[in-house]
């Protein structure tokens, strides 16, 4: 049986897996990068109008999970042919069938005993799948609590080492394992960029979070990682996409609190983008997902949404609404939140939430008319750490000194002092340089 070619071989590799040619390109893309691949490009890979060059090989194996020594002999292969060097052997006459002799049998076998070697030959167990996922563990609670400099290196490190181990070889389950790994890791890394205002970069690395997700089909990471994207789009000042997103995130049912996460994700955007209506019923919905939640999350702090998140989502949302009423369910909300939250363990206590629900609530103060609550809240903010404000805290500053400029907070010397205050504080986050004998990604 002659050998197959590079369109051949595609086809069969796209096929075992059971995706469409777009799939393929989309995953390409997860594991480059950037958007560059075309499923309509996969299509000429397989006819071969085009043959895939050595980078796009690597790149590929990496897709379909397989040596990329295989891509390279297809390519070969196709390469003969259309130099009209492969032929058909020409056909002899039938002869009587004659046992193989020993020394052949032995040297098959040898054979066999050299694939039993390789299969056995792997980089990754199950004791460094659990040790990686115990790590990320750690990580992932510390997150939450800790100032972002303090985990940035150590996010990159355990990201780059699990992509190691997976251009590796593994067993079939740990290799689906390590893929959500790596896509924990990776949505780590998009959260690193979004709270230092890098929404392109956090768009990338969630996309490969989506990619790995996808590789180890994994409905909970799908789920969360439509959570990541919802949030990077939200604070990219694209209210209405975010909604989408997050609303698109709901077709991956987990167990634990996705539900609860992507339905305030998706309360919170609308409110902004001006959907009253639409918002009440996402939180109505978010408070059906936790009272029917199923199960627990397989992660804690940054991949978990406790009531304290929720109610302090809430609390944006209600005021985002507006009204009387929806203030007051505002202050009340935020209020939740920030008792929650003082009397969680220190690494549950979620900085950003806690930061984000005392901005809440000094604002739902200021609109009921109760500037002097408004200022005795705010000085929590301006009391805490510069590392612990992110790009989304110093935006919501940035709004509410935007907001005290407005006519009707005019003359007050109450107010210019606050104004004062608010950009004394507002300073973005620092990361610490990356070392150049480190490898960029």
């Amino acid at each position: 049986m002659s050998e197959s070619g590079i369109g051949a071989l595609l086809a069969r590799l796209r096929d075992d897996l059971n995706w469409s040619q777009q799939q393929v390109a989309d995953a390409y893309n997860g594991v480059e990068g950037r958007t560059a691949m075309t499923g309509k490009e996969v299509g000429r890979y397989e006819r071969e109008r085009r043959l895939p060059v050595p980078y796009t090989r690597r790149h590929l194996a990496t897709v379909f999970g397989v040596d990329v020594l295989l891509l390279d002999r297809a390519v070969a292969v196709s390469k003969r042919r259309r130099r009209g060097q492969v032929t058909q052997a020409p056909k002899v006459a039938a002869s009587p069938p004659t046992p193989p002799p020993v020394p052949a049998l032995a040297a098959d076998a040898s054979d066999s005993a050299r694939f039993a070697r390789f299969i056995a030959a792997r980089n990754a167990d199950a004791n460094t799948v659990e040790q990686l996922d115990a790590e990320v563990s750690t990580v992932a609670r510390q997150y939450v609590s800790h100032p972002l400099a303090e985990l940035y290196s150590r996010i990159r490190g355990l990201r780059n080492e699990t992509f190691e181990l997976l251009r590796g070889r593994q067993r079939p389950q740990d290799t689906l394992d390590l893929y959500v790994t790596a896509g924990r890791l990776c949505g780590l890394s998009a959260h690193v960029c979004l709270d230092v205002g890098d929404y392109g970069s956090a768009m990338t690395h969630a996309r490969t979070a989506w990619a790995c997700a996808e590789q180890a089909g994994h409905n909970g990471l799908r789920g969360w990682v439509r959570g990541v994207q919802s949030l990077i789009t939200f604070w990219d000042g694209d209210p209405r996409g975010a909604a989408t997103i997050a609303r698109a995130g709901l077709q991956h049912s987990a167990p634990g609190t996705i539900g609860v996460r992507l339905a305030s994700l998706e309360a919170r955007a609308l409110a902004v983008a001006g959907d009253c209506r639409g918002a009440t019923a996402a939180l109505n919905m978010a408070e059906r997902a936790r009272n029917y939640m199923e199960g627990r999350d397989d992660m804690p702090g940054v991949f978990s949404f406790p009531s304290a998140k929720q109610a302090t989502y809430a609390g944006t949302t209600h005021l985002a609404i507006g009204g009387r009423r929806n203030v007051q369910r505002a202050i009340e909300a935020a209020r939740n939140a920030v008792d929650i939250y003082r009397g969680a363990e220190a690494d549950d206590r979620s900085t950003g939430d806690l930061l984000a629900a005392h901005l809440d609530l000094a604002r739902g103060h200021m609109m009921a008319g109760g500037l002097d609550a408004a200022e005795e809240v705010l000085g929590f903010v301006f009391d805490s750490p510069p590392d612990q404000l992110s790009a989304s805290i110093l935006a919501r500053l940035a709004d509410l000194a935007g907001e005290l400029g407005t006519r009707q907070y005019r003359g007050s010397p109450q107010v210019a002092r606050l104004r004062e205050r608010i950009k004394s504080v507002a300073q973005p986050i620092a990361l610490p340089a990356i070392a150049p004998s480190e490898p960029t990604t």
